[in-house]
């Protein structure tokens, strides 16, 4: 057993779980952050990417324990109750979703990607959502519910790419 101390989406909690727990099943069982998806089981759909730190992971390939001590931020804390984030906000703008299974894996990687890049590039955005997948939208909207994001940001005065370079 390990016990397992975290901030999530600001939240200090600590955890005693055993020392195979991934984080994604720390976020879903035992904190009831079910945003977090579990699609494929190989880590290779991105339904389960949250930030750790800042950066995006998979959350069903790391260990809650090796998560201990760290700021790890979910698709639940990219939106208060009286507000939708830039993120969620483009997707409602911009239809970026159908079934939404995959919709809080993308929205996690878009939100790192706005931090560290941020570029309206279609092919740099291409690249930063490669490890995610979306069988239903064909990514046409997902794309431009990144750029909605990034000029919301700008527009709010908000930094946008500040971890690049």
């Amino acid at each position: 057993m390990s016990r397992v101390e975290l901030r999530v989406n600001g939240v200090a909690t600590s955890r005693e779980v055993d020392d195979r727990t991934l984080l994604v099943e720390l976020l879903r069982g035992e904190l009831g952050l079910t945003g977090t998806h579990v699609g494929c089981d190989t880590s290779q759909c991105g339904a389960c990417t949250v930030k750790l730190d800042g950066a995006a992971v998979k959350s069903c390939t790391v260990l809650a324990a090796q998560a201990s001590g760290g700021e790890v931020l979910t698709v639940e804390g990219l939106s208060t109750p009286q507000q939708l984030g830039e993120v969620p906000a483009a997707f409602v703008a911009c239809h970026g979703l159908q079934c939404g299974f995959c919709t809080p894996g993308m929205m996690m990687a878009i939100d790192y990607y706005l931090d560290t890049d941020g570029s309206l590039d279609d092919e740099r955005i291409h690249r930063a959502l490669e490890g995610n997948i979306c069988r239903c939208t064909g990514y046409v909207n997902i794309i431009e519910a990144v750029k909605h994001a990034a000029r919301a940001r700008m527009e709010a005065g908000k930094p946008v790419g500040r971890q690049h370079g």
